[in-house]
């Protein structure tokens, strides 16, 4: 049995579906902010419990729209070290510098404690990760500390569709939440990205800077510094379509997740990430035991067992990135530890148990030559 390390599932009606409405898109001449757009914000926005939502042309578009609206440029803005490029990019985009922080090793995300030995006096925001889509439960007690000290929360949820802590939705824990539509997600929209938020002025500023700073859509006065960050209403009616399917994904996905953790609960090689957690399972998250060789674990499980690892989240640090050398201030060892030894196992929104199985037994047998080599 092969398993790949994703799986992009569009129905042959959500297809045909898509496909017809692109149809009328093209014939109709609006291929941009149109209705579409409209609508997929709206249903974003009600699926996430969310006052308003602003379709964007990526997740990196909306994260730094957001970081843009709360007027961080010149001040330090905190974002952890094991995320993608694109958060210390954004930062850097809105004219802020990023400062890398250490994360917490059994959520890969901050924490109060984290974070305040990273502040700085010139501290104006924090960014939060919420890495595979795990809210991390102490996400309280850092918004707490936060809110004390003035500085503002923002969430990174590229992964987090429909990922809920305590009743709540990723991108309710901050000012507001970035998303990512890009193809591996669990929803997608080709690509794309949606900021949420409950701020009406941040909605307001968020209309204006992705359509080139312009005052109105039809005019062109320019009263901000913006940039083509508009959807095309193809994407949106993509999105709008996989969107409906959210709840059945993240069903399946749960399920594949259960059977996993029941699986490797009590694990002599392996300690889950999270376990028990309120997650969408974008990604599961798994700990080799020190001393596991990452790649040849991935290469034995593809070659002898067809199981094809995802990605990392994330392989290599931000603070180690030569990119972004110029910023780093010494080491993060909780965060280059995770990097450097965690794998994630396959999650479809439409695997099977199955496959699912196969995984576990793969991962078993594949532990087990790897010990015995030890």
């Amino acid at each position: 049995m092969q398993v790949p390390a994703a799986r992009i599932v569009f129905s042959a009606d959500d297809r045909a579906e898509i496909a017809g409405a692109v149809s009328e898109i093209l014939a109709s001449g609006a291929l941009t902010l149109g209705r579409h757009t409209k609508e997929f914000e709206a249903a974003f926005a009600a699926a996430h419990d969310a006052p308003y939502a602003v379709a964007v042309s990526s997740g990196t578009a909306a994260l730094e729209i957001i970081l843009r609206t709360l007027d961080v440029a010149g001040g330090d803005v905190i974002v952890p070290t094991n995320t993608f490029a694109a958060t210390g990019y954004a930062v850097l985009r809105a004219g802020a510098t990023p400062v890398f922080a250490d994360v917490e090793p059994d959520t890969f995300a901050l924490s109060r404690a984290t974070v305040e030995a990273a502040l700085t006096p010139n501290t104006r925001a924090v960014v939060g990760v919420h890495i595979g889509g795990l809210i991390a439960p102490d996400i309280g007690e850092l918004t707490a500390m936060l809110d004390e000290r003035g500085i503002v929360f923002v969430e990174d949820a590229a992964h987090a569709h429909g990922s809920k802590h305590e009743g709540r939705y990723a991108g309710s824990f901050g000012a507001a939440g970035a998303f990512s539509f890009y193809p591996t997600k669990v929803i997608t929209s080709g690509e794309g990205g949606m900021i949420v938020t409950s701020d009406e002025r941040i909605r307001d500023e968020a209309l204006i800077y992705r359509d080139q700073g312009k005052a109105g859509f039809l005019g062109n006065v320019h009263i901000k510094q913006g940039y083509a960050w508009r959807m095309s209403e193809p994407h949106a009616v993509t999105g709008t379509v996989h969107l409906r399917h959210l709840p059945e994904f993240l069903a399946v996905r749960r399920r594949v997740a259960a059977r996993y953790d029941a699986a490797l609960a009590g694990s002599e090689g392996f300690d889950v990430v999270g376990a028990g957690s309120v997650s969408n399972y974008y990604k599961y998250l798994l700990m080799p035991q020190p001393g596991i060789d990452r790649a040849r674990l991935k290469k034995e499980l593809k070659e002898r067992h067809g199981v094809s690892l995802s990605g990392e989240v994330y392989e290599a640090p931000l603070h180690q990135q030569p990119v972004f050398e110029s910023y780093a201030r010494g080491g993060l060892p909780v965060a280059e530890d995770l990097c450097a030894r965690h794998v994630c196992l396959p999650v479809h929104s439409d695997m099977t148990d199955e496959e699912a199985d196969h995984v576990i037994a793969a991962l078993a047998a594949t532990y087990q030559t790897l010990a015995l080599d030890r």
